[in-house]
């Protein structure tokens, strides 16, 4: 009687949006006929890095897809010249106009016939949506008109002059540049459906900041978080050790724009600290590295490495207090500063004595060796300060936060950064942090909570964990015994700069680790599969993004230009559409103004991996299921209605 009651009371609600039989049958009409659309089509893409110019490319020219769909249109009507010029029109459309403009190219003629085959590739990539979806993602000052000519052809007996008339009127009051404009950036918004970002926004390449202004703007997106955007969240959070571990590795790769110009992080008080007791070390370790890897040797490089090194043992002070804080964390093996052994000018590690390679630590008190100097104070507070009040970072992080998460689940696919942690047995490995021992999803989705819950508290009891997130031995972001930033700045042992990767990544080749992930998620073993990044995939040495016969996709190709000496490769991108999954390898992009003056583009190898067996529809997807769920419930209103058992609202 109770869930008659509550039953009634809810269809009561409904009536409300859909007030008679003739609404509600409307609805349950569209709701059904968008079921047998074909599936929206996913772009997965991870480990950007920084990296804006080929990560905002990528975006544009949705790896490929955008002049597959002019291949498909045009390859025996146009050439190959043409289509490539209209790529790039739809990717870049303001900068591109221009540059015709001074060629001389522009007419007349050129906007009739540029015009057309716009309005001919946005209408058969919108030709997968609602009319009632596209007309949504229409810029407000053309949608009328775009909406006509993508619903009335030319060849239309009553219409031809119609339609020639629209575009004619376009060029002739002077809107063609605009309506251009207008319609590649529709072009550009149907043709991704939705974007997976698989972590790793942060670090290494010059302005993460420009990606996460591009990527809050984008229509529908979410996140599996990286370690490295982990330890930005902490930062933004306030936790000091996760704030010494930004600066730190944005002056290991000379990288200051995101810091400065993006966030507007001070750096002052850390400079004065640098030159006052750095003054005179020649910081050789600290040199900081180009995008090949190689010491950069300028006046301003020499004064990076001085602050680099300030920074870093500011960080390995800080690091120290977190470990004693938490020993559940088991990483006293990471806490170096007393195992310093000034006399003998050794340092202690894994139990074995290794000589230093740099003998200077003006401000590490061996009798308590991981307290703050007072000006190492001022600069731990100073930067706290700038992290906690960059409203711009707090936004960006603010949406890191909204839209992401340790994993997804989507489309029956299961999505995250690193790994989940496996032992060497080949089981999901367990922590006992939180007072009972967890592992697999459990883990992941306890971690979840308290990330979101630091990111609200600001508290340094809430934000440790982050860090141990950042870089601890079983976190699944980091997927690694260890991270050796200390044994590379002061250790010449090779041996020691091995950083070991969780036993996930040995058994990735192996269904049985699929088949494990699948049960622990509630995933179909028939049609699932897991996708991740973090771990570069070696293409120059014969790697492949494939694992466990297909079942297993790891995208981190490289987009991170030190990272591509070792993979050969500039990233993969993963495309998820109606018809099957897709690969694509990238090679290093050469650039924007290249795009612009040679139609360059962004040169791919496009790889079918898996075709489903018929094409998949809406109805197969996550949404389908909730569009099935809506159409039972408009059935009971509907049943209600003609029974009498609720009132028509005749409105």
């Amino acid at each position: 009687m109770q869930n008659n009651s509550y039953n009634t009371n809810y269809l009561e609600l409904l009536s409300n949006d859909y007030p008679s039989i003739q609404a509600v049958s409307a609805e349950i009409i569209n709701l059904r006929a968008i079921l047998s659309l074909p599936k929206g089509t996913e772009h997965f893409i991870s480990d950007l890095h920084g990296e804006y110019e080929a990560v905002l490319h990528v975006l544009r020219n949705a790896s490929g897809v955008i002049k597959n769909k002019i291949d498909m249109l045009y390859s025996s009507s146009v050439t190959a010249s043409e289509r490539k010029t209209l790529a790039t029109l739809v990717y870049y459309p303001e900068r591109k106009l221009s540059h015709l403009k001074r060629q001389g190219v522009v007419c007349d003629e050129w906007y009739s016939i540029t015009l057309y085959r716009l309005v001919d590739l946005c209408k058969l990539i919108a030709s997968k949506y609602t009319r009632s979806k596209v007309r949504k993602a229409m810029p407000r000052d053309f949608s009328y008109i775009i909406d006509e000519l993508l619903h009335t052809t030319d060849a239309e007996i009553n219409k031809h002059e119609y339609y020639t008339q629209i575009i004619r009127s376009i060029i002739d009051v002077g809107r063609a540049d605009a309506f251009i404009v207008a319609l590649s950036n529709l072009i550009r918004r149907l043709s991704i459906d939705h974007l997976h970002i698989l972590g790793d926004i942060f670090d290494r390449g010059p302005r993460a900041d420009i990606i996460m202004d591009e990527l809050t703007r984008y229509h529908s997106i979410d996140f599996q978080w990286g370690n490295h955007d982990i330890e930005w969240i902490g930062a933004a959070c306030g936790n000091d050790a996760c704030i010494a571990n930004v600066i730190r590795n944005s002056l290991r790769y000379n990288n200051f724009d995101t810091l400065e110009i993006g966030y507007g992080i001070n750096t002052r008080t850390l400079t004065n600290l640098a030159l006052e007791v750095y003054g005179d070390d020649k910081c050789d370790a600290f040199i900081p590295l180009d995008s090949h890897k190689k010491a950069i040797r300028t006046n301003d490089a020499f004064l990076t490495a001085k602050m680099q090194k300030a920074i870093a043992i500011i960080q390995f002070k800080l690091e120290g207090q977190l470990i004693a804080r938490h020993p559940e964390y088991e990483m006293s093996d990471r806490a170096f500063l007393h195992k310093i052994d000034m006399e003998n000018a050794q340092v202690t590690i894994d139990g074995k004595e290794h000589p230093l390679t740099d003998k200077n630590f003006p401000t590490v008190d061996f009798s308590n060796p991981y307290e703050l100097t007072r000006q190492e104070k001022d600069v731990v507070k100073s930067l706290r300060r700038s992290f906690i009040y960059s409203e711009k970072l707090q936004e960006h992080i603010g949406f890191l936060i909204k839209k992401g998460g340790m994993y997804k689940i989507y489309n029956g696919n299961l999505l995250f950064h690193g790994c989940i942690p496996f032992d060497s047995s080949g089981k999901p490995d367990t922590v006992a942090f939180f007072g009972e021992e967890l592992s697999g999803k459990a883990y992941l989705d306890v971690a979840d909570s308290l990330v979101r819950k630091a990111f609200l508290s600001k508290s340094e009891t809430d934000s440790d964990f982050l860090w141990y997130l950042w870089c601890g031995k079983k976190s699944p972001l980091f997927g690694k015994n260890k991270l050796s930033a200390f044994e590379s700045y002061f250790t010449n042992d090779e041996n020691l700069l091995k950083e070991e990767k969780n036993s996930y990544y040995s058994f990735t080749e192996t269904p049985e680790l699929c088949e494990t992930l699948f049960k622990e998620f509630s995933l179909d073993p028939t049609s699932a599969h897991i996708i991740n990044g973090h771990v570069p995939v070696k293409t120059g040495k014969g790697e492949s993004p494939l694992k466990a016969g297909g079942k297993l996709y790891i995208i981190d190709g490289g987009f991170s230009k030190p990272y591509q000496l070792t993979t050969g490769i500039a990233g993969y991108t993963l495309i998820s559409n109606s018809y099957g999954l897709s690969i694509t390898e990238h090679e290093t992009f050469t650039g924007v103004n290249d795009v612009i003056e040679n139609d360059s583009d962004l040169h791919s190898l496009k790889t079918m991996t898996e075709s489903y067996p018929s094409r998949k529809r809406v109805a197969d997807t996550d949404n389908g299921e909730r569009l099935k769920n809506k159409i039972k419930v408009l059935t009971e209103l509907l049943e209600a209605y003609k029974s009498g058992m609720i009132r028509e609202k005749h409105v």
